[in-house]
């Protein structure tokens, strides 16, 4: 993905504090999520001394066959010694997964999402005790017609620092389920949609795992801009041209 030059969100991000674990607020693959998984993560920028943030998405998401919806649950930690500074978490979507909301996150404007993403939200963490962790609610949807990815990135509350980013990572499954009321897809599998497809050529294998869906770090484009700080930048991000 090329990048594109970031445009000004009209008004500033909510910078609120969270200090409770969200609760799911749709159904769909709320209770059986699996452990949470890190496959995907790469450490970007330098954290401070003694701070390590990582992210943890489930291993298994289900998909209502019938709405589309499902619940995805996205865990910053920090597995650390010492406190982080103020942080941020970014949740976006691209392809057929769509990311309608993020309890107590803020959505990102259309024109300043990442290129190839069509949603996100930021989710200010602010500081991270050592060995805390922190959830959030994610509703989302799934086009089991398409394949879906999701992207977590945690930033400096200014976006100037990406010390994590877990993704874009898909979710999937190599056996759709249309006649089923949901469709269980995991986490680093490529989906294959429902609808009818070319078969494989003899002896190909189904795709699976991270591969070639995991974006080299900084291909995402467009950065986001808030009250006058760098906002969504990616790793190895190409520089403005002045």
């Amino acid at each position: 993905m090329s990048s594109r030059r970031s445009t000004t969100i009209a008004g500033s991000l909510v910078l609120a504090s969270f200090s409770a674990v969200l609760i799911l607020s749709v159904p769909a693959g709320a209770d059986d999520q699996g452990p949470g998984s890190g496959k995907g993560g790469k450490a970007v920028d330098k954290a401070p001394a003694g701070v390590r943030l990582t992210t943890l998405l489930p291993e298994r998401i289900s998909v209502d066959n019938g709405s589309q919806e499902t619940a995805i649950t996205a865990t910053v930690k920090n597995e650390g010694t010492k406190d982080s500074e103020d942080i941020r978490l970014l949740v976006v979507g691209f392809d057929g997964l769509t990311v309608k909301n993020v309890e107590g996150c803020t959505a990102i404007a259309e024109k300043d999402l990442p290129e190839g993403s069509n949603s996100g939200f930021a989710c200010p963490v602010d500081r991270l005790a050592a060995g805390a962790s922190k959830s959030y609610a994610v509703d989302a949807t799934f086009d089991l017609d398409k394949t879906g990815k999701i992207c977590l990135p945690v930033q400096t509350r200014d976006g100037k620092k990406t010390f994590w980013q877990q993704g874009p990572v898909p979710f999937g499954t190599t056996n759709p389920s249309p006649n089923a009321p949901a469709t269980p897809l995991l986490l680093g599998t490529d989906n294959a949609p429902v609808t009818p497809a070319a078969p494989a050529a003899p002896g190909e294998l189904p795709k699976t795992g991270v591969g070639r869906d995991v974006l080299p770090l900084g291909a995402a484009g467009a950065s986001l801009l808030a009250a006058g700080a760098a906002g969504l930048w990616w790793s190895q991000r190409r520089r403005p041209q002045s």
